[in-house]
């Protein structure tokens, strides 16, 4: 997982997005875990920049869906997805033939135009 999150952070640092690094990395870390515990095959990790949206999608050949569900005071796990949620702009998934993608907006803050007023 550190390695996804040093990659993240990295790829974020490149396009001027540092100020996306917490949320993203929390995002990718979430998403990758879950299909490392429950899904099987391959797994591809994808960050898409959009004019105004970063997406985090991670790929695996499950088809199992994860769903959001609140985690008891005592249980260890089960907050991935309810972090994700309250991070992210909005997630969900999408199913492909051999698999699916789950996936995470965040939004991209808005850059003001050099000599602009404020």
């Amino acid at each position: 997982m550190a390695r996804a999150r040093e990659l993240t952070r990295d790829r974020l640092t490149r396009w001027q997005l540092e100020e996306l690094a917490f949320q993203a990395e929390l995002i990718v870390s979430e998403l990758l875990t879950n299909a490392i515990r429950h899904a099987h095959g391959p797994i591809a990790l994808r960050l898409i920049r959009a004019q105004d949206r970063l997406i985090c999608s991670v790929c695996d050949h499950s088809s199992t869906s994860p769903h959001l569900r609140r985690a008891k005071v005592v249980e260890e796990g089960g907050r991935g997805l309810f972090l994700v949620a309250q991070f992210a702009l909005r997630w969900g998934t999408r199913y492909a033939g051999d698999g699916k993608i789950i996936w995470a907006e965040l939004p991209v803050p808005c850059l003001q135009a050099e000599g602009s007023v404020q």
